[in-house]
């Protein structure tokens, strides 16, 4: 009897390490999580790596070490959904070779980092960074609508537009 792996786990392996390697964002929900929120990330030695719930870095949704979480990966292009694949998370330690290997990837993916000298002792400090380590499960394509209410936010929207404003546009319109 083989050891190899069947050909459509390979696939799905396959499908996964190239289509979140060329995404910009992913797609996370944590096990508790109410919504999958978008997160950058580094692919690297075969799992997505993620840094925040820092001052200035995103928010992580409910990730827990030695959690599960479901990632959606989106095209680049397109914007459309790739694939949704299971996910084991994983906290890593600031004082092991593992997080010093992360962190490196990381940092040369930040875009807008303030102070990029200080970020591995910033994130070392006050930071969480984690691997999601494919599974090998990848969900089957959905069948209904994936529409969500949106996440709580401060935000507010905008006030109405003044009523005298349209004339005042148009006044200055004439007179240019």
């Amino acid at each position: 009897m083989s050891s190899e792996p069947p050909a459509q786990a390979l696939f799905d392996q396959a499908l996964i390490e190239e289509a979140t390697k060329k995404s910009g964002l992913i797609w996370v929900r944590g096990a508790d999580a109410p919504a999958a929120r978008p997160l950058w990330h580094v692919w690297h030695e075969g799992a997505a790596l993620l840094v925040g719930d820092g001052p200035g870095e995103q928010p992580l949704p409910a990730l827990t070490d030695g959690g599960a979480a479901e990632v959606a990966v989106r095209s680049k292009d397109k914007g459309g959904r790739l694939v949704t694949w299971r996910a084991s998370v994983h906290r890593l330690d600031p004082a092991s070779p593992e997080w010093q290997a992360a962190v490196a990837e990381l940092k040369g993916k930040r875009l807008n980092a303030p102070g990029a000298e200080e970020i591995p002792a910033r994130w070392a400090r006050d930071c969480t960074v984690l691997r999601l380590v494919p599974t090998g499960q990848v969900e089957p394509p959905p069948t209904g609508s994936l529409a969500e209410p949106p996440l709580p936010t401060p935000a507010t929207t905008r006030v109405p537009v003044p009523a005298a404003l349209p004339r005042l546009l148009a006044r200055r319109r004439k007179r240019g």
